[in-house]
């Protein structure tokens, strides 16, 4: 079941055709002893430290307006606790197949769109928000229109932006609208967009404008952009083409992500397929740049699709998950690999023991290892196997929080208690991740400056720009001076 991965010295070794430099590890894969009871499509790290899976109809037409699951795994416990699916107006399941969700300030997890009919899909108008502490759904207003395969995107503000997916009779939904509490019909739209493509991996910038990385579901011939949000709903959101991505093609179940620490301000997209075949082609674009341009970074290992990126609190970046084909098991990357930023470099590390593509997952777990789940090669095909990462640090001696505020405001200075202070080389704020189709606008790392230590505590600095940490839970890591972390504590940045 365990594939440690043991090496005592640098070597070359050769797996698939190409030389790979190993570096020292002492990680591991665990596939645990049982089973997620849903295909986990969709899923979430909740501040409660449990995870959150759900899947509407599964990918099964047959599973139309039937209960639809979804749970709550309580990884410490290996438990699985099932919610009352949601109803609509008529007394039936809402569908939520392959919709959207981001965190809202106070830890509720915004869910909108779904699926209304399959083959071809058309997009469900629902929009609900799931409760991590009674772990229960709540409805709230509907969006204007339906959308499939939507992008919803957290803001500054803690308003809620989502983005493209087919609509409810089918035809690309091109009218981004943002919930807020405090609006009366809960969504204001704004005009049309550019065609927007389906799962659109946009991420929140410094500034309060938005950048689309290329990634998306699909094949599209929608170049990388960053957008600005008028000041008024009537006005457009203006659009200005970001260039020099590389394989501008192979957007398909890429990854991208935002670079650690989020005040960089870089954005890295990788892999992705075009068709059936994908790319081991890495990009980086500087979004502090005055004419911001994607250049090369050194590829992946292994060309993929459908893969994972997750950021650890060590600030690299963990890749997992995918195949060099879409869909296709036999052709899945097994090899995990992880991303120095510092040093622009890749290292192979321990094997997946499962394949996973079409309809994974994995996250970041505050104790700093990875869940995968998922995979969907076909229709009724599920994998429900879990696995466990265990990056290199978890066999080290790691730092302790001994305590921390579990609320802190912005520009705020707060202290954290531990006997490793001396020792301590970084602070940094992680948000929790909100994942499906390769694709998170949640996750980012944030960097909390260290302002003045002594033996046993650390002052530390809360980032003033809401764009950069927009308001919500996030683990706060400690790290040590050789890039160790501590187990997370939860905190509440508002």
């Amino acid at each position: 079941m365990t594939q440690p991965n043991n090496n005592t010295n640098l070597q070359e070794v050769t797996d698939l055709g190409t030389s790979i430099a190993l570096a020292t590890t002492t990680d591991k894969w665990q596939v645990l002893s049982y089973k997620a009871p849903i295909l986990p499509i969709h899923a979430a790290l909740l501040r409660t430290g449990k995870i959150f899976f759900f899947c509407g109809s599964g990918n099964d037409p047959n599973r139309l307006n039937t209960p639809y699951d979804s749970v709550v795994w309580d990884i410490n416990k290996g438990t699985f606790s099932r919610q009352a699916p949601p109803l609509d107006s008529n007394n039936q399941p809402m569908d939520l197949f392959c919709a959207g969700h981001s965190f809202r300030p106070d830890g509720l997890l915004l869910v909108a769109g779904g699926t209304l009919r399959y083959d071809p899909f058309y997009g469900s108008p629902y929009a609900l928000m799931f409760d991590p502490i009674a772990e229960k759904w709540i409805k709230i207003l509907s969006m204007n229109n339906g959308r499939w395969y939507p992008t919803v995107l957290t803001l500054g503000s803690g308003r809620v932006l989502a983005v493209s997916g087919p609509d409810k009779d089918g035809k690309l939904n091109r009218q981004p609208e943002i919930y807020s509490a405090f609006f009366p019909n809960g969504w204001n739209a704004f005009p049309t967009t550019s065609a927007l493509p389906a799962y659109a991996h946009l991420f929140l910038l410094s500034s309060g404008k938005i950048f689309y990385s290329g990634a998306q579901m699909g094949v599209t011939g929608v170049t990388p952009r960053i957008l600005t949000l008028p000041e008024k709903f009537t006005q457009s959101i203006t659009e200005t083409v970001v260039t020099g991505l590389q394989d501008i093609a192979f957007g398909d179940q890429a990854a991208s992500v935002l670079l650690p620490p989020a005040q960089d301000q870089k954005v890295m997209i990788l892999g992705g397929g075009s068709g059936k075949t994908a790319t081991k082609r890495v990009n980086i674009v500087d979004l502090k740049a005055s004419n911001p341009t994607y250049v090369a970074a050194k590829p992946l290992n292994y060309a993929r699709m459908h893969h994972s990126a997750v950021l650890l609190p060590d600030r690299t970046v963990f890749v997992c998950n995918g195949s060099k084909m879409n869909e296709d098991t036999t052709q899945a990357m097994l090899p995990a690999e992880i991303y120095n930023p510092a040093t622009n470099t890749w290292t192979v590390v321990a094997k997946q023991t499962v394949p996973r593509v079409y309809h994974s997952v994995a996250l970041l777990l505050p104790d700093g290892r990875v869940a995968a789940a998922g995979g969907n090669p076909q229709r009724t095909v599920n994998e429900l196997r879990l696995e466990i990462y265990s990056p290199a640090y978890m066999s080290r001696s790691r730092p302790v929080i001994q305590s921390a505020p579990q609320t802190v405001t912005y520009g705020q200075q707060f202290t954290i208690q531990t006997r490793q202070a001396a020792n301590i080389k970084w602070v940094s704020f992680i948000r929790p991740m909100a994942t499906t189709h390769s694709c998170d606008t949640e996750q980012r790392l944030v960097d909390a400056p260290i302002i003045s230590r002594n033996a046993t505590s650390l002052k530390v600095t809360v980032i003033n720009n809401r764009n950069i940490a927009p308001p919500g839970w996030y683990m706060l890591f400690i790290s040590d001076n050789n890039g160790t972390p501590s187990v997370a504590t939860w905190t509440q940045i508002y």
